[in-house]
């Protein structure tokens, strides 16, 4: 799990603002800031092995994905673009925590503790009403009681389960993962997208046989 380099926020040069905006001072340091969740790798390849993704590009799969299957969502009269914004903010916080790996008991054990913190100050950049509409969509995410948190949670669990099933297991082969862990990790596709889960389910078993998963 990468840790962030204990460097400060990018600040701006005082009286280049248009009319000394505080606000959007703010605002375009916090731009500045996430710029560092394209240095955090996450436990999945790119579908040509040539590296692991990267937040960003997991954020923005992610965000395509809700899209493309949005008439797949248990809730037919999802807020789609409130499912989007969740998807674009919930992994900011890996900034400061890093990337969790899910199959990681120990290091998940203070994984909520970690992001809840990186969420404090990450959205605590922001000026009000938008930082506090920004953290309340993180935890939104987080708790997953809404439909379109749970509709969330199946495309960011999905996302990463076909890339480590596209590239055949290379992932989970490296750390012995089983059938089981991913049978429990994908339980929320089956909450928030019940016809993807069936397929998900597919690919499950066909990965055991495959060799790509432990039985």
């Amino acid at each position: 799990m990468p840790v962030r380099e204990d460097k400060p926020p990018v600040k701006l040069t005082p009286g280049m603002l248009p009319g000394d905006n505080d606000r959007f001072n703010h605002q375009v340091e916090f731009l500045l800031e996430i710029d560092r969740l394209k240095h955090t790798l996450r436990q999945t390849l790119l579908l040509d092995r040539s590296r692991q993704e990267n937040a960003v590009e997991h954020s923005w799969h992610i965000a395509v994905s809700a899209m493309l299957f949005a008439e797949h969502a248990a809730d037919e009269d999802i807020d789609l673009c409130r499912t989007i914004r969740m998807l674009l903010l919930h992994d900011i916080v890996e900034i400061d925590a890093g990337d969790t790996y899910c199959y990681d008991d120990q290091a998940r054990g203070d994984q909520h503790d970690r992001e809840r913190r990186a969420a404090d100050r990450l959205f605590g950049m922001l000026p009000d009403p938008q930082g506090e509409e920004f953290r309340m969509l993180w935890d939104e995410f987080e708790a997953a009681d809404t439909a379109e948190a749970q509709y969330a949670h199946a495309m960011d669990r999905f996302q990463a389960f076909l890339h480590n099933y596209a590239t055949e297991g290379q992932m989970w082969r490296a750390h012995g993962i089983r059938k089981a862990q991913v049978l429990a990790r994908m339980q929320r596709v089956e909450r928030g997208a019940p016809f993807i889960w069936h397929y998900v389910q597919r690919l499950i078993d066909d990965a055991v046989q495959r060799g790509y998963l432990l039985p």
